[in-house]
């Protein structure tokens, strides 16, 4: 499957998490398409993650760290592309370095981490690649590669469900990342990363409803996210958000008018306010059509809704 749309939710959800941390790159030290999804942080402090409010990620993230999200099983060779990736993070920072004046310590300890984040990880795979358990510093879930390779698997099936996993259980697959929406929803409406994580995915969600190639997995993160989703969307009617929304529809939906028949003239201005008023999921699937739609019958479309 293309990671694309998962990918942006991962890289936003990321980013807005781990930005009062530190500085986080989103897919700028690797570039191109196969790599997309990588978020490099580097925090701008020692992190202190005794009860930190972002909980095992905040642990995950007191050093330099690369971290990527796959929302499928991994095999041997996703897991020797990351290796490829991490490789080319350590010779952009040498370079980095170089550029400065300084040399890149040699010192394992000091080099990035490689967090890849999976539903699940079959036994074959952790044993083939001798990943181990360190449960005297780490929850069970968190497979750790021999050092050298500075790689750990985490199989977000196998985190025990408390608030200290929640932010990593949200990037989880079926019900896992049900019951963790559900948690987050429940948390008290003043909790501010409730609130941005909250308005993170009723935005991200806005944006996927223009598009039309969604594939079954980006399918169902939305149907996962639903009640996330909804919970975002009291809140900001309730604000009065919704007029701001409404605004990003209207040009998202003009673009690809424009797009598709070169000018958006009154008759199309029309469709346009109808569209508006249709509900999320309606006004979802009318623009999945739209792009197999000619201008007649787009207007005759709009006309059976008047």
């Amino acid at each position: 499957m293309t990671q694309k749309f998962y990918s942006l939710f991962v890289e936003h959800y990321l980013e807005g998490l781990l930005s009062p941390l530190g500085s986080v790159e989103i897919s700028g030290v690797i570039t191109g398409s196969e790599r997309r999804g990588i978020v490099l942080f580097f925090p701008k402090g020692t992190i202190q993650t005794e009860r930190h409010s972002l909980g095992l990620l905040a642990k995950v993230a007191q050093s330099d760290c690369s971290i990527e999200v796959y929302y499928e099983q991994i095999g041997e060779t996703e897991v020797r592309s990351c290796l490829h990736k991490l490789l080319n993070v350590f010779s952009t920072l040498n370079c980095r370095a170089s550029a400065e004046g300084k040399t890149l310590d040699d010192d394992d300890d000091d080099l990035p981490r490689l967090w890849i984040l999976v539903p699940s990880a079959s036994p074959d795979l952790l044993k083939g690649f001798g990943a181990q358990l360190e449960l005297e510093n780490w929850s069970t879930g968190i497979y750790f590669l021999p050092n050298v390779f500075r790689i750990a698997i985490v199989a977000i099936n196998q985190l025990p469900v408390t608030s200290e996993t929640l932010w990593l259980r949200l990037l989880g697959r079926g019900k896992v990342q049900i019951q963790a929406v559900s948690e987050l929803v429940a948390l008290p409406p003043e909790n501010l990363i409730r609130r941005n994580i909250l308005e993170m995915v009723y935005r991200w969600r806005i944006s996927v409803m223009t598009q039309t190639d969604l594939t079954e997995d980006d399918q169902e993160l939305i149907m996962n996210l639903t009640e996330a989703y909804q919970e975002a969307r009291a809140q900001a009617v309730q604000e009065g958000i919704e007029q701001g929304v409404q605004l990003e529809r209207r040009q998202v939906v003009e673009n690809l008018l424009r797009f598709r028949f070169g000018s958006v003239d009154e008759e199309l201005s029309r469709v346009v306010n109808t569209l508006l008023q249709l509900s999320p999921d309606d006004f979802a699937k009318f623009l999945l059509e739209l792009s197999s739609l000619s201008r007649e019958e787009l207007l005759a479309r709009f006309n059976s809704h008047e």
